[in-house]
């Protein structure tokens, strides 16, 4: 399914905040729990955890409707690992929208202390998910997301770098900027001051996974190779307000 249904559901995906209030089938559940063991992750080192539990098991400080299910992430704390769990659950982000579910990127609630036990890895984010109440996608003007121009140098990258800035990411922050050439994008995080990095310094991390795992749906759909790197000139020469991510390759 990745690459044609998820290159497609990029364009229509959103974050769906109001669900029917029944659970989804047995059958369903299933499904869902089949394709959370195929995830790939952006450094395969890293351990992780995904756990499936219903709305009565999340806790939030603010009040908020509240979904039927919920994935559980759970980590290592190792370097990258915030990226990581962006790029492996935006697959699954796209998938429960390409298969007619609904979902949101939850960044307030926690799952309660009950499920935080059955881990020994640390709790990272919830993924919202159950039949829609809503409309489940939209359209391609109803996105709000800054220009190409805003988010890259490199020229004649428009095509291939569409998917990427329509990326979701906490609060729409948008964080990402790209340099390079068709060959070699390196990927940067936007520098936040220090009130801002209280609020969005964790979840800018994983904004920057959710966008280059968009990034390599897109070239694959081009008929391109990807491969995930850690470039030194690339780390070494961050544009002023960024630091480095990764980069990736594309042949």
């Amino acid at each position: 399914m990745e690459n044609r249904e998820f290159y497609n559901t990029i364009f229509k995906r959103k974050s769906v905040r109001s669900y029917v209030n029944e659970p989804l089938s047995g059958e369903k559940i299933d499904e869902i729990k089949s394709f959370a063991r195929s995830l790939k992750p952006l450094y395969p080192d890293i351990q992780t955890e995904l756990k499936i539990i219903s709305g009565e098991d999340v806790k939030s400080l603010i009040p908020q409707k509240k979904a039927p299910h919920y994935i559980a992430v759970f980590s290592e704390n190792q370097e990258g690992y915030l990226t990581n769990i962006g790029f492996m659950l935006q697959q699954m982000d796209l998938y429960l929208s390409a298969n007619g579910i609904g979902s949101c990127w939850q960044g307030i609630p926690k799952p309660s202390k009950e499920v935080l036990k059955t881990s020994r890895l640390e709790f990272v984010i919830l993924i919202a998910f159950g039949n829609p109440k809503e409309e489940l996608h939209r359209r391609i003007s109803q996105f709000k997301r800054n220009s190409l121009t805003d988010i890259t140098d490199m020229e004649g990258m428009d095509e291939l770098l569409e998917p990427v800035r329509i990326a979701p990411s906490a609060t729409n922050s948008q964080p990402w900027y790209f340099t390079g050439n068709n060959g070699l994008i390196h990927c940067y995080c936007k520098k936040l001051n220090f009130l801002k990095a209280k609020l969005l310094a964790k979840w800018n991390k994983i904004d920057m996974g959710i966008a280059i795992y968009h990034l390599t749906v897109s070239a694959r759909h081009h008929k391109k190779s990807v491969e995930i790197i850690q470039d030194q000139d690339g780390e070494a020469n961050p544009p002023k307000g960024y630091y480095y991510i990764a980069s990736v390759i594309i042949n």
